[in-house]
C-alpha cells in the first residue's frame, strides 16, 4: 500500500506520500525531513490509502491545487 497524508503544523498544512505512513510520520516528528524540520511539532490529520505509487503521487499533486486544498479543508473541518 502507499499513502498520501496531510500534517498540520499551526495553520500551514503538509502534503507528503510514501509507503510506510509510521516511519515516515516518525521521520517528521524527529524532524529528519528537510522541508519540514523548522516547523515544529505536525499533527497527523488526514491520509489516504491507494494501491499503486502512481496513483499516491497523483492524487498528492492533486492535493496541493486549490481544489485539493478546499477538498482537505471540508473533510477536516470538524475533525482537527
Amino acid at each position: 500500500m502507499y499513502y498520501v497524508y496531510i500534517l498540520r503544523f499551526a495553520k500551514q498544512f503538509y502534503t507528503g506520500s510514501t509507503n510506510n505512513l509510521r516511519r515516515r510520520f516518525a521521520e517528521h516528528a524527529e524532524q529528519k525531513v528537510f522541508s519540514t524540520k523548522n516547523k515544529g511539532d505536525g499533527k497527523l490529520v488526514y491520509y489516504e490509502a491507494c494501491l499503486s505509487e502512481k496513483d499516491a503521487r497523483l492524487r498528492e499533486k492533486y492535493l496541493k491545487t486549490a481544489w485539493g486544498k478546499r477538498y482537505v479543508k471540508n473533510r477536516i473541518k470538524y475533525g482537527s
